[in-house]
C-alpha cells in the first residue's frame, strides 16, 4: 500500500505517520466498519481509514481544512465511501459509527457523550498536553468508556558530526475505550466483553499505568 500523500496544507499539522500506525492498530478497522473522525484537518487519518473501513465520515468545522481533506483524498487511492461534513461536532455525528477518533480536545466531552449514547465500539482520543490528558482520562472514566491510556514519544535520527543524534517529537497521550460490546485489545484490534472483564478484574489491584486506564503511564 502506498504512503499517504498530503500535497495540500491545512495550516495545521497532520497526525504523524508513527502516531497513525499506533492509532490504526488500536482501531482494527475492517471493511464492515463505519469510521468517524472528529476534526479531519489535512485528512491524513481520514485517508488511512478510507483504505480500511467500508464507510468513513469526517467532521470538520473549518471549511478551509475540510477542503484540504477533500483535495488530499483525491490525491490518494482509497476504497471506502467517504462523507465530509462541514459542521462542528457533536453536530453532524452519525449514530451508527463503529469507531470514532478525536484528534483534538475541542468539545470533546459532548463528543464522548454522543459516543456513549450511540454505543460506539471503539473510541480513541489523542492529546498532547498533560493537563488535558488528565481531564480527558476522567471524562472517559466518568462515561465508563476507558480501556487504557497509552503514552508514547517518537524520535527521528539525524546526522551530527559523523554520528547519529535524535530529535524528539512531543509525547502523545492516546486514550482508548469502548461504549459497545467490544473493547480495544492492548496489543491492537478488538476484544470481547468477556476478555475486557477479565482484564479489568486482573488489573483492579495493579499498579498505575496498567491497561485498566488507572493512569497514563508508558506500557
Amino acid at each position: 500500500m502506498s504512503r499517504v500523500a498530503l500535497p495540500h496544507d491545512a495550516k495545521a499539522g497532520p497526525t504523524k505517520p508513527e502516531v497513525r500506525a499506533v492509532l490504526l492498530s488500536k482501531l482494527g478497522l475492517t471493511d464492515a466498519d463505519h469510521f468517524v473522525e472528529v476534526g479531519s484537518c489535512t485528512g491524513a487519518v481520514t485517508i488511512e481509514a478510507a483504505r480500511r473501513a467500508g464507510r468513513v465520515t469526517a467532521v470538520e468545522r473549518k471549511e478551509s481544512r475540510l477542503e484540504a481533506t477533500r483535495k488530499n483524498l483525491d490525491a490518494n487511492e482509497t476504497s471506502a465511501e467517504v462523507d465530509l461534513r462541514p459542521v462542528e461536532a457533536p453536530d453532524g455525528l452519525p449514530d451508527d459509527a463503529d469507531a470514532l477518533f478525536l484528534g483534538g480536545s475541542r468539545n470533546y466531552e459532548a463528543v464522548l457523550d454522543h459516543a456513549a449514547a450511540a454505543g460506539v465500539d471503539c473510541v480513541i482520543m489523542n492529546v498532547s498536553r498533560l493537563e488535558v490528558a488528565g481531564a480527558a482520562t476522567e471524562a472517559f472514566r466518568d462515561r465508563d468508556l476507558l480501556d487504557e491510556v497509552v503514552q508514547f514519544q517518537v524520535s527521528h535520527g539525524y546526522e551530527l558530526a559523523g554520528a547519529t543524534s535524535f530529535d524528539s517529537d512531543n509525547p502523545v497521550y492516546m486514550l482508548v475505550g469502548s461504549a459497545g460490546d467490544t473493547a480495544v485489545a492492548t496489543d491492537g484490534g478488538r476484544r470481547s466483553d468477556a476478555s475486557r472483564a477479565s482484564s479489568d478484574l486482573r488489573s483492579s489491584g495493579g499498579s498505575v499505568g496498567e491497561a485498566s486506564g488507572v493512569s497514563g503511564g508508558q506500557r
